[in-house]
Parts: C-alpha cells; structure tokens; sequence
C-alpha cells in the first residue's frame, strides 16, 4: 500500500478525498473529462444550428460525468489503496450511481444527430449502428446481467477477498474501476436509458431485477457493518496515524452501501411502479375507446335492423 503524502501525522478528514491534483489525476479521471467535452461539444453544435435538445439531459450527463470524476479523478483515488470505505465509494459511484446520470443524457441519439453523415463521421455512425443492433448487445442488455453484475461486483468481489488479488496486481485498480463502470451502463441500460435499445424489459422484470439488486446491496452493506474482523487481507494492517481503525473503516463502507448504494434502486423502483401505472391507465383508457367504438358500431347496426325503412324491408300495403 502507498501512504498517501501529508497525512501520515494527522486526522484523515472528509475533505482530503475532495483534494484535486492536476499530476494525479488517473487515466480513467481524464476520460471523464474528455466524454463531458465531446457532449457538450455535440449538444451545443446542435443548438448553434437551431436544433432541439434537452437541457435537462445535458444537466444530468453533465452530472455523471462529475459523479464518474469524482470516484477516478480526486484524491479519493489515491485513498482507494488504503481504506475500503474509499474503494467502496468508488464501486458504488461507478456501478450504480454515475451510470444512471450518464444513460438520461441520451448520449447514443445525440451521437446520431451531431456527427456529421459524411468522411470519418459516417463511419462513426455505421459503427455505432451496427454496435446497436448487433446480436452482443441484446445479450448483455438481457435483465439478467445486471443482476450477476451486483453479484458478482459485490459479493463476488469482496467475500471471496478477490478484490485483495487485483488490488495487488499492477494497474489491477484501475482496470477494475473501468469494467465496474462499463458493466454498471450495460446494467442499467434497460432501467434508464432514453436512447433507443435492442431489447426494453417488462415493467414486471424491470422491477424483479431492482428488487433483486436491493437485496444483494443490503446483504452486502449488512456484512460489512456486522463483521469484527477485517475481511481483506489487502486492508489487513490498521491505517496508521489517521485517527481511523480498520473496524471504523469497514462499517462506514458498510453504512456507505445502505444509503448512498441503495438510494438510485429505490429510486428506479418509484420511477417503474410510476411508469408501469401510467402504461396501465394509457392501456385502459384505448382499450375503452375501442370498446366505446365497438359498442357505438353494435347499436347503430341494432338501430339500422330494427328500423324497416333504413333496413329497405317495407312492405308495400295491400291494394
């Protein structure tokens, strides 16, 4: 484990993991910034033709964006190597946190209607089109991916001390980081996005898979605050001098899971039962028009037969 420069003679406080340094911003950090500019490159392109698009897309991209930056590229980074609540921080953010701000922004559709369809901005387009419809992405869109993500980033990770292995292994942190981030889109794809999708869930399995995650994160979250002793051999050793234990570092984590892991799924649970109900009533109010229509259809019918001059049996009168 690297110390972390200044800090090895006083209390670790909250606002060192704010700490921004320009020299250890991680690669990962950087392409944070590099994704905002090319949105804001391509939403502000569209505005300047007199194009449409959402501000408050923009505004929530923008703040995944700033949530992704935050776990990667401010000293929390750093802090990763020593406390597990810092590490944690980071799963949570990348896996279930950041990736929901990301997807409401509709990146894919802004990319189909900012780059330009001719030269390398038409091969862009090809790409991503056929990214879109490709038979890879309806597999890692299935609900079912999402739930082995949380299985296997939380749980897996952790209770089987592999996150000691690639947190030993050179780069191994930062490589973890990028998956959970990519996998954290891909799950949550089917709950969030605005962009078009191969495949779009049921409401019914939509709230099933959130349901599912919340029960993961809190058998996790529940773990770490009741566990004595450390779990990781990588966090084995007491962090020194930073007026903080082992123990007191993994029950913040585990506290850290219960509020702010849990709170985008409860969040998704509300937005689906909301969604699922408006489709419900929208369902209902077609189906009794069409009803109505029907009804309207049958009784001028019984109206036509019922009425011997428009049903052209008259019979004549007798002479």
């Amino acid at each position: 484990m690297n110390p972390i420069p200044g800090l090895a003679s006083r209390s670790l406080q909250l606002s060192d993991l704010l700490v921004l340094d320009v020299t250890r911003i991680s690669p990962l950090g950087w392409l944070a910034v590099g994704c905002l500019i090319a949105y804001l490159a391509g939403a502000i392109s569209l505005w300047a033709r007199g194009r449409r698009w959402s501000v408050l897309g923009t505004i929530s991209f923008v703040l995944g964006c700033v949530a992704w930056f935050a776990a990667t590229g401010l000293a929390v980074n750093d802090y990763a190597s020593d406390l597990i609540t810092a590490l944690v921080f980071q799963v949570i953010t990348l896996l279930v946190a950041a990736p929901p701000l990301l997807l409401m922004g509709s990146p894919g559709r802004l990319l189909l209607r900012a780059t330009p369809h001719r030269g390398l901005g038409r091969l862009v387009l090809r790409a991503a089109i056929a990214a879109q419809r490709s038979r890879a992405a309806r597999i890692l869109l299935h609900p079912i991916v999402a739930i082995l993500v949380a299985i296997v980033a939380l749980p897996g990770l952790f209770f089987t001390d592999a996150i000691s292995w690639i947190m030993a292994a050179p780069g191994g942190h930062q490589v973890l980081l990028a998956l959970l981030l990519a996998f954290g889109v891909i799950g949550g794809a089917p709950l969030w996005a605005l962009d078009p999708l191969p495949r779009k869930p049921s409401f019914g399995v939509r709230l099933a898979g959130a349901f599912l995650e919340l029960q993961i994160h809190a058998l996790f979250g529940l773990v770490l605050l009741r566990s004595a002793s450390g779990m990781l051999s990588w966090y084995a050793a007491e962090p020194e001098g930073w007026g903080i234990s082992r123990a007191l570092d993994q029950s913040l984590s585990g506290s850290l899971v219960w509020t702010y892991g849990q709170l985008p799924l409860i969040i998704v649970l509300i937005i689906t039962l909301s969604k699922w109900r408006r489709s419900d009533m929208r369902g209902a109010r077609h189906r009794q028009l069409a009803e109505d229509e029907a009804l309207d259809a049958y009784n001028a019918y019984l109206a036509q037969a019922a009425d011997p001059v428009a049903s052209g049996t008259t019979r004549k009168d007798p002479a």
